[in-house]
């Protein structure tokens, strides 16, 4: 039933055929030089869809309370709820009044539910304030009576000024240790042009891990932080999406380059943060800007991937922990926003093994996860959202 992808986005040609309501997209390697398959045991994939509609849906996941929701965060400032492949007219979340998405890096970025947010009832957001070029806002927010619909009213835990539009960063996410993780880029401009990466003083180009379920207004600094305040990770581009293995807590982050490397970083559980990535130092595996640099103290990537055949900035997505798809089990999705490739990454004894896995015509947004492990992807430009199947 499919036909063998042409790498270009616009030339990819798939077999439609109709699944429980949803579209089954399913794709083969074409015979391009840069189209490398996969290492044996890697599975093929195929895309259905499960939600048509959205307004550039930018993050995708679940409150972890049982009711089997997906949240979708809209980059104009809003969130919706997708229900049985339904989304709900209602949005969870409208925050557009306060919301900044002029820039194409601006915008509400991501949401995190807390563990045991059934009880809590407060959940956390990232999005493009209104001051200045648009400075970055982690806020909190409740729910109203109505579980589907939240209190546009929150609180700030945290600003951050941004000095440009871009590289805003906008990952928040829950670790296993209960601790909010947020990604922040260098502050954007093109290059680090005031070393922020490098520079432990400032929060941008940092993962920050913040206690903000400690009763505070605001956060706590967790005990045992690397350097005694907000910084995890340091030497960072832009984090867009990072998550955490559900089974073994490594952290997987995708750090956007600069104009030739895109780059996945892998921080084990047992780690006690305070790595430094290399950015502005190192593009991937590569010097920036210079032939040679001390590298130093520095922690370099598992896997990079170049700019050649349309690809343009990671998109960070999941290690694969549901029981659907067994042969998927342990395998760690990322993908490309220009070209919609997918790729498969999995560690091998002391080595990664990496291979593309399906090529598709999304704009790759953000993975998902849902509460029992299944993986999404959202296509920014047409506003769906996709389930990771076999086909």
């Amino acid at each position: 039933m499919s036909r063998w992808c042409q790498m270009s986005r616009l030339a990819v040609r798939f077999a439609a055929v109709p699944i429980l309501g949803g579209l089954l997209l399913s794709c083969r390697h074409g015979s391009d030089g840069n189209d490398v398959p996969p290492p044996g045991g890697f599975p093929s994939l195929a895309l259905t869809r499960v939600a048509s509609g959205l307004a550039e849906p930018v993050h995708i996941t679940h409150a972890g309370d049982g009711s089997g929701r997906l949240f979708v965060v809209e980059k104009r400032g809003t969130i919706r709820i997708v229900r049985d492949r339904a989304v709900l007219p209602t949005p969870f979340l409208d925050l557009s009044g306060a919301v900044r998405s002029t820039g194409s890096e601006q915008g509400l970025l991501s949401v995190a539910f807390p563990p045991d947010f059934a009880t809590r009832r407060h959940f956390y957001v990232d999005y493009t304030g209104q001051s200045g070029v648009g400075d970055t806002v982690v806020a909190r927010h409740t729910l109203s009576a109505d579980p589907d619909v939240a209190n546009a009213a929150g609180e700030a835990v945290l600003r951050v000024r941004q000095p440009f539009t871009n590289h805003n960063g906008g990952q928040l996410a829950f670790g296993p240790d209960g601790f909010l993780y947020v990604g922040l880029g260098d502050g954007g401009g093109g290059g680090d042009p005031f070393g922020n990466g490098q520079n432990l003083s400032s929060l941008l180009g940092k993962i920050l891990r913040l206690d903000v379920e400690a009763g505070v207004p605001t956060y706590a600094i967790p005990t045992g932080n690397p350097f005694g305040d907000e910084v995890w990770a340091y030497g960072l581009r832009n984090p867009w999406r990072f998550s955490f293995d559900r089974a073994t807590g490594d952290l997987f982050i995708a750090d956007v380059g600069q104009a030739q490397f895109e780059e996945i970083d892998v921080q084990p559980a047992t780690s006690r943060g305070g790595e430094n990535y290399g950015w502005n130092v190192m593009e991937g595996f590569h010097c920036f800007g210079a032939a040679t640099c001390n590298q130093a103290g520095l922690t370099l990537p598992v896997v990079e991937y170049t700019h050649a055949g349309g690809n343009c900035s990671v998109t960070g997505g999941f290690v694969y922990r549901g029981g659907r798809l067994p042969a998927l089990q342990g395998i760690y999705l990322y993908g490309d926003y220009c070209s919609g490739r997918i790729w498969g990454l999995r560690r091998n004894g002391a080595a990664w093994e990496n291979g593309l896995l399906l090529t598709t015509a999304l704009q790759i947004s953000s993975f998902g996860e849902d509460e029992a492990g299944n993986l999404y992807v959202a296509d920014l430009g047409a506003g769906d959202i996709y389930r990771i199947d076999f086909p």
